[in-house]
């Protein structure tokens, strides 16, 4: 009868007979009893029984472990009643099948004929260990199994699937092939918990329940938790807290990317989607089907002469024999969803919002325990509201809560790290004890026992080394506190954003206390310029104001040469810590209507799309810096319409629809506005050249007048400042050559050189670099002609040591030779 059973079976259930027969083997008794081959069917990969266990929502570990104590308890009873005729047996391999097995097979034939089945499968060979006359029946029982629910859960393990042929097992219905059953998730405990969602849940279970168009579909951004919400409701379904239509249902994921891999021949897509719509239409309205980024059915698996999946789903969900639930974003929705309108009327849209800072700070509380167990750390509560708030303030390309879980997900996993990482000095003694060792064995092969001693006692000591400093590393990690705080947070988004760590400690707010005393010493002769910013800045950086808005927003107006270039990057070096966060636009490129596309990108059909725009990408890849418009009156006007975005709102919307943020630069106009007044009309506007009673305040209104002649007031209204930089004296001129040749007595330095300038020397060249009108650039031309190519010059005939790289030579003179003509000369002594 065993022969004729295994010819009439798959090869898994051949597999469970042959392992059944290893397990008495081992157990040293020549008895086969069904006890050996449920111990199979349980140890087998993807066992069909921990399947069953789990669709009748029972713990499969502990009906694994109540499974196998009651079979060693068996096991253990027949030893013990044993004969000798089984071991006196001529075959030692010999094994003898119990009248238990006979009752066993005889089941198991007659449910492979109730499900139809051509040959016996693991599922139906489970279900005859339910037989009355088997003691493997109360083994069952004991667990918390009984034979109606078990057959019940079989068939929703195998849906409408018939076995066929003996390979059919290798082949999984295509529910277990092409979903995930997110219930069963929940029911093991592997989801994360649902917090701050109830009110969305909720509107699912309300959508579920109608009669008719009873398909909801979740829209929101990416990252503001569409696919929780449905984890949220298998969990509800599991914890029974859902109406009674809904209690038992199974809420099954679809994974597109399966159904759509490998399938190559024509129809062979359709084929695998109708399966499984079928098997979920012959369990008779106990599956929901979730189908996250639902737009990919739209022209999924579409061929010529084909339909893709939209079109084959549609007629099920249209009858009410499908119930679905999707998820996709409002970009993806409009563009594939609502543009097939049969298909758009037969959901349910749902907005999905963002949750607020509070909401998120509770939902990083309730799945934190799961990262702490993960990485064996803890967070303090100041770190999840840190990764909450930092995260919503300066990463604005995610929604939260994604951004806010990934943060303490890295930080966690970035102090795990740090904790057991082995420090570097163990590292190199291991290293040593090594290469030790191997001379040790060089020295036995070569037979230099006094060596080999030598060598041994080296080894002796490294390893008395290396314990004691494992212990004490030990000693370290146990005291050391495994705590994510909020700096190891603000860390982290500095790493990610390029943003400062002290900025977003606040440990900025000391530095601008003194930004006037800091500006001062780079910036020279515009004390109202750099009070004017400095108030500004103070004022934006505590958050007086309601409105999103850039750090700050000036217009910088003044001849040329009066330091405007120079206060944008003090401002960029001391506010931002990097002169080079610097970022420089030219006006004059965008003087006409099609230019302003360059900034945020060309629109769909144009030359360039897709590639940015030059303003968009630069702030995306550096979202800290200053922005430095030059010639801002020479841009086209629709240029403008994009500034009134980013000072109002601080964001900016690039040809493709993304938003980018402003909010962490510090943006600077400039302009020569007015400057023209100053040869023709002294009293004009007058910078630079105004008559001796007009005072500054007189200047800036004449200017500021100029100005609103030139800018419409909505772009003027929505500036921090609007500052005129004043005219520079010749003592401005002596306090600028200072610290240009302060810079330069530095690099000198760097070549071996002590710098030296007579005073006369600096006198003249004072003198001869002032100019009313240009400011302090004719300076810079002077000291490049007059010093720095002389010192270049010097440099050159003295030559360099080869081997230490420097000037041959202690000191470089910088003096003035007043006969025959006065020009300055450079010795290097």
């Amino acid at each position: 009868m065993a022969q004729q059973f295994l010819k009439n079976s798959t090869h898994r259930v051949n597999e469970i007979f042959q392992s059944g027969i290893t397990e008495a083997l081992n157990a040293q008794v020549k008895m086969l009893i069904p006890e050996f081959l449920l111990f199979a069917i349980i140890e087998q990969k993807d066992s069909i029984a921990l399947k069953i266990a789990d669709e009748c929502k029972l713990d499969e570990v502990l009906v694994k472990t109540s499974i196998i104590n009651g079979i060693y308890d068996s096991i253990n009873q027949l030893q013990k009643k044993q004969d000798t005729h089984f071991s006196q047996s001529r075959d030692p391999t010999g094994m003898y099948g119990s009248p238990e097995v006979a009752f066993l097979l005889e089941r198991a034939d007659f449910e492979r004929k109730n499900f139809g089945d051509a040959y016996i499968s693991t599922g139906t060979l489970f279900l005859a260990f339910f037989d009355s006359r088997l003691s493997s029946r109360d083994i069952l029982v004991k667990a918390g199994l009984n034979y109606e629910e078990a057959k019940k859960a079989l068939l929703n393990v195998r849906g409408n699937h018939r076995v066929t042929n003996r390979d059919d097992e290798a082949k999984q219905s295509a529910l277990t092939q092409y979903t995930r059953d997110i219930t069963a998730m929940a029911r093991r405990g592997e989801l994360d918990p649902v917090t701050s969602r109830d009110s969305e849940i909720e509107r699912v279970v309300q959508v579920l329940s109608r009669r008719k168009k009873n398909n909801p579909v979740l829209i929101g951004e990416p990252g503001v938790g569409k696919t929780v919400i449905i984890e949220g409701l298998a969990q509800r379904i599991v914890d029974l807290e859902v109406p009674d239509h809904l209690v038992g249902k199974r809420v099954l994921s679809l994974e597109m990317a399966d159904l759509v891999a490998g399938s190559k021949m024509h129809g062979e897509f359709e084929e695998r989607l109708k399966a499984v719509k079928e098997e979920i239409i012959a369990l008779e309205g106990q599956v929901i089907l979730f189908i996250d980024e639902i737009h990919t059915v739209v022209g999924a698996g579409r061929t010529s002469g084909s339909l893709d999946a939209s079109n084959i789903l549609k007629s099920s969900l249209a009858t009410g024999q499908l119930q679905c639930v999707g998820a996709t974003t409002f970009k993806e929705y409009k563009q594939y969803i609502e543009s097939d309108r049969a298909l758009e009327r037969r959901f349910q849209p749902i907005r999905i919002e963002e949750p607020s800072i509070a909401n998120a700070k509770e939902i990083l509380k309730s799945i934190a325990v799961k990262y702490e167990k993960h990485h064996q750390i803890q967070y303090s509560p100041e770190s999840l509201d840190a990764a909450v708030e930092l995260s919503n303030k300066y990463i604005f390309s995610r929604s939260l809560p994604d951004k806010a879980i990934d943060l303490i997900d890295e930080a966690g996993a970035l102090k795990r790290i740090k904790v057991v990482s082995i420090p570097p000095d163990i590292q190199k003694l291991e290293q040593e004890k090594a290469k030790k060792d191997i001379e040790r064995n060089d020295y036995f092969n070569r037979q230099d026992f006094a060596m080999v001693a030598s060598a041994q006692m080296e080894l002796l000591n490294l390893e008395n080394k290396i314990s004691e400093r494992r212990k004490q590393w030990e000693s370290e990690m146990k005291q050391e506190e495994r705590i994510v705080t909020s700096d190891d947070i603000a860390e982290l988004v500095s790493k990610v954003t390029g943003i400062p760590t002290q900025r977003l400690q606040a440990e900025d707010l000391e530095k601008l206390a003194h930004i006037e005393d800091e500006l001062s010493k780079r910036l020279i002769g515009q004390k109202q310029a750099i009070v004017s910013v400095a108030n500004a800045l103070r004022r934006n950086r505590i958050g007086l104001r309601e409105r999103k808005a850039p750090i700050g927003s000036f217009f910088f107006l003044g001849p040329t040469g009066v330091g405007k270039t120079e206060l944008a990057k003090a401002l960029a070096e001391y506010v931002l810590n990097d002169e080079h966060r610097l970022l420089r636009f030219d006006m004059t490129e965008f003087m006409e209507r099609h230019e302003t596309s360059k900034l945020i990108g060309s629109p769909p059909g144009f030359v360039g799309y897709g590639e940015g725009g030059q303003l968009t990408e630069k702030v995306k890849r550096q979202p800290y810096s200053v922005l430095l418009f030059d010639e801002v009156e020479k841009a086209h006007p629709d240029v403008f319409n994009l500034f009134l975005q980013i000072l109002d709102d601080g964001r900016l919307t690039d040809a493709e629809g993304q938003k980018v943020s402003f909010e962490n630069t510090l943006i600077i106009f400039t302009s020569n506005l007015g400057s023209e007044h100053i040869s023709s009309n002294k009293r004009s506007v007058g910078l630079g050249g105004f008559d001796k009673d007009l005072t500054h305040s007189e200047v800036s209104d004449l200017v500021t007048g100029e100005l609103k002649k030139a800018f419409k007031p909505e772009f003027l209204n929505r500036l921090d400042e609007i500052i005129v930089f004043e005219k520079l004296n010749p003592d401005d001129i002596k306090k600028i050559l200072q610290l240009n040749l302060d810079k330069l007595a530095k690099k000198v330095k760097n070549q071996g050189l002590d710098f030296k300038i007579t005073n006369d020397a600096q006198e003249f060249l004072a003198a001869r670099g002032f100019s009313p009108l240009n400011g302090a650039r004719p300076l810079r031309r002077l000291l490049e002609a007059e010093v720095e190519n002389r010192i270049a010059q010097e440099i050159i005939v003295k030559g360099k040591n080869k081997e230490t790289g420097l000037v041959n030579g202690k000191i470089l003179n910088v003096e003035l030779i007043k006969e025959p003509n006065q020009q300055i000369k450079v010795t290097i002594e």
